[in-house]
């Protein structure tokens, strides 16, 4: 059976270090991360280009989801919200896949230093900082697996996700 890791969580908390980790360790794994299907200059957030990004995304998990290359599937963006959830898991061909949602969390202290320091070698702009602490409080009422990494490395919280997955 196919597995498909749903890795949530504010901007800066460590998503895509994290996946990247997972990946290395799982044999036949595809990742996406949801910010390469919305990779546009100037970035817009308008109800097209969230249709568009939706669109993409569906696209291509649904493809690796049918790929009989690929065992595990991972994907990682900012999702705070359960209509996000929502949308996704009803237009991804699942029948045949163990879905894991999970969000990354940390405490306040913790993503602000991390923000600070994309901030410095010019990862992240400093809008991000308020953005991303406002998301935060919001992954409490998803009903996924939380995991704070307020003090975890990529690959403990790699090793973390993969040990609450039962893999």
């Amino acid at each position: 059976m196919k597995r498909l890791y749903l890795i949530g969580g504010p901007m800066g908390v460590g998503k895509t270090a994290a996946c990247r980790e997972l990946q290395s360790r799982l044999e036949r794994s595809a990742f996406l991360d949801g910010d390469w299907c919305w990779d546009m200059r100037p970035f817009q957030v308008t109800a097209e280009t969230k249709r568009m990004v939706m669109d993409n995304i569906c696209c291509l998990l649904n493809n690796f989801l049918r790929c009989s290359a690929v065992d595990h599937v991972i994907f990682c963006w900012v999702m705070h919200r359960r209509e996000i959830l929502d949308e996704l898991l009803s237009r991804l061909d699942t029948g045949d896949c163990a879905v894991y949602p999970v969000s990354l969390v940390c405490t306040a202290a913790a993503l602000k230093a991390r923000l600070e320091g994309d901030i410095r070698v010019g990862r992240r702009t400093p809008d991000v900082v308020e953005r991303s602490l406002g998301y935060l409080p919001l992954y409490g009422a998803l009903d996924t697996e939380k995991i704070d990494v307020s003090a975890l490395s990529p690959a403990e919280t790699a090793a973390e996700i993969l040990r609450r997955a039962g893999v």
